[in-house]
């Protein structure tokens, strides 16, 4: 599949509005053997006025925080992390290794995220993830999740 809308992605994450940081879908990029190391999905997620965050951080400056940048990504991820033939799961972050925040994304901004997991051992996945506005790299992050069952989460 190389495309989802918001309904496909509804599918997959069980995240619902506001915490939904996924609007589309642009790309999945399989992975050379079909499984989910080197998979890479490109997704994004337009940036609103209308955020439940902005008026709180900041209201004379609104900035979307980095931390949800990283959730954002983390969704992506989990995006990425699906399999057709697997079953419903949770996807949970485990860890970030290494993040840098390069500029501020405000409203109006075109959030476009491209993740990719680069190892995979037992339930945790290691990722890698660059979010950019107008080609300009404003987050990236190397992180760890955890999937599991969603019937046996531990």
């Amino acid at each position: 599949m190389s495309e989802m809308n918001i309904n496909e992605i509804f599918k997959i994450l069980p995240h619902r509005h506001p915490f939904l940081f996924v609007d589309r879908v642009i790309e999945i990029i399989p992975s050379s053997n079909g499984g989910r190391v080197g998979r890479k999905v490109i997704a994004l997620k337009n940036v609103t006025f209308n955020e439940p965050f902005f008026p709180g951080h900041f209201p004379e400056n609104p900035v979307m925080p980095g931390v949800l940048i990283l959730e954002a990504m983390a969704q992506v991820g989990a995006i990425g992390h699906h399999l057709d033939d697997d079953p419903e799961m949770s996807f949970l972050f485990a860890g970030i290794e290494k993040s840098k925040f390069k500029k501020p994304v405000i409203p109006g901004d075109t959030l476009i995220m491209t993740v990719e997991i680069i190892a995979e051992k037992s339930r945790m996945n290691k990722l890698v993830g660059v979010a950019k506005v107008n080609n300009v790299t404003v987050a990236e992050s190397i992180f760890w999740a955890y999937a599991s069952p969603v019937n046996n989460p531990i």
